[in-house]
């Protein structure tokens, strides 16, 4: 089949290349040429803008958009849009709020384009072991392109699905990355405390080799955790920097508005906010306050 690709970068690119080696032909637009001429080398059609490649796709068309969320992905299903005929197809890859999604498939379907929102995970890992695909969307036009879908995932028949109506595939990519902020945070923690009891010199590592095997706790996140530790065993080349792509908080916000408790996506989403405290006020306030009502002892901050 073939596919336009806007977003060349380390996982559009990837992308291109699982979806050519399958047997699709692939016309590909990024802003960055040496993007473009690098996919072109790889067997994929260059373009040298949105309407150029949205020319060199035979109609009815289907565009992949995998740009960053926000402002770039508006812009672009957008610009699409103004040189897009009707019964073309756009399918967002990228990680976009839903809601936004929503508006976004009602405005192209009002000039009779359709929309798939396809919640993508997998990572820099997708080239070789698949991306696992949540669409949203109109089941027709999900059948027209299944092929790709097929293709991008693990297998020809698992780790992809129509889940609901527009909008549905990123609510639930939103709510898969809540549950592995929760899963990261349990390894971290489990580990840590593996650590600290330095008197049974335990090594992480292979303790972690031990639950790849049998263990109720087996998973990919434990083999990266495992990949990790065999490269440093202290991590003491990485910083404790946790940053987040935002879809943590989306998480935490639809729990408050369903009035759903998600205690352990909200703990790990706000331990990910601690982490980029150097120091901090509200610690030094505990210390205060324990020293004013018990005089307990406070580090100075020369100390």
């Amino acid at each position: 089949m073939q596919l336009g690709m806007v977003g060349l970068g380390r996982m559009g690119g990837n992308m291109t290349e699982r979806l050519l080696k399958g047997g699709h032909q692939v016309l590909v637009f990024d802003p960055r040429e040496e993007a473009v001429a690098e996919a072109a080398k790889r067997g994929a059609g260059p373009s040298e803008s949105l309407a150029d490649l949205v020319h060199k796709l035979e109609p009815p068309r289907a565009v992949w958009v995998m740009v960053p969320s926000g402002d770039p992905t508006e812009v672009t299903i957008f610009s699409l849009a103004d040189v897009l005929n009707k019964g073309d197809v756009v399918i967002d890859g990228g990680n976009s709020n839903y809601r936004e999604t929503v508006r976004r498939a009602t405005a192209l379907g009002d000039r009779g384009i359709h929309m798939l929102d396809a919640g993508t995970s997998g990572g820099i890992w997708g080239l070789t072991e698949g991306y696992s695909l949540m669409v949203g969307g109109n089941s027709d036009v999900y059948s027209r392109v299944e092929s790709i879908f097929a293709t991008l995932a693990p297998g020809p028949m698992t780790g992809f699905g129509l889940v609901g109506p527009s909008g549905a595939g990123h609510f639930v990519k939103m709510v898969h990355n809540g549950i592995e902020y929760g899963l990261m945070q349990a390894f971290a923690e489990g580990f840590e405390l593996l650590k600290a009891k330095k008197e049974f010199g335990l090594d992480l590592k292979g303790i972690g080799e031990i639950w790849q095997h049998g263990s109720v706790v087996r998973s990919w996140l434990l083999d990266l955790a495992v990949d990790a530790l065999a490269e440093d065993s202290d991590l003491s080349s990485i910083r404790g920097f946790v940053d987040d792509s935002g879809e943590g908080r989306w998480t935490v916000q639809e729990a408050i508005d369903l009035g759903v408790p998600a205690d352990v996506i909200t703990t790990s989403l706000f331990r990910r906010f601690r982490s980029r405290q150097e120091e901090s006020f509200s610690d030094r306030m505990l210390a205060a306050l324990r020293q004013e009502f018990g005089g307990h002892s406070v580090k100075s901050t020369q100390e």
